[in-house]
């Protein structure tokens, strides 16, 4: 549980007292799941059971919240080491683009990558893009606001 911030934490806890119906403090393995699958991880059975097995040792079919962070926190550290290599590999594709070194990119490079993603894009779509993306007209793009176009964040 240590790998878990706060806003995790509250968001296991919410999804576990859902499935703890009579509040006793424990839901049954069958939900698990289900409760997985809510937070975006389909699992096939023999996974689940597994991973079910491994984190409900005394093997009575309930999960109490402290087991059931210690099953859910696998799968949120692995979206965050995601996270970060997909960053790092954006900040790689930002760098090949900023030949120069500048910090930034211009928009003509910008329209060249949309270009190169989906070759079916009008040049309208293009320009109303790009004015979205520099706000302030500057003719540049910073990492900043290439990461939120490439994320959506």
């Amino acid at each position: 549980m240590d790998e878990l911030d706060k806003t995790q934490l509250q968001l296991l806890k919410n999804a576990f007292d859902a499935f703890d119906h009579e509040k006793k403090g424990i839901i049954s393995t069958d939900m698990i799941g289900t409760i997985l699958e809510m937070l975006g991880h389909e699992l096939d059975e023999a996974t689940l059971k597994e991973i079910v097995d491994e984190v409900d040792q005394d093997g009575s079919g309930e999960l109490e919240f402290a087991e059931f962070c210690q099953l859910a926190a696998k799968f949120l550290t692995e979206e965050e080491e995601d996270d970060e290599a997909m960053i790092k590999e954006l900040k790689e594709a930002f760098r090949l683009y900023d030949k120069e070194g500048n910090g930034y990119i211009t928009t003509d490079v910008l329209k060249e990558i949309f270009r190169e993603l989906d070759n079916t894009i009008t040049a309208d779509d293009l320009d109303n893009m790009i004015e979205e993306i520099d706000s302030d007209g500057s003719g540049t793009v910073d990492f900043d606001e290439f990461l939120e176009v490439m994320t959506g964040e």
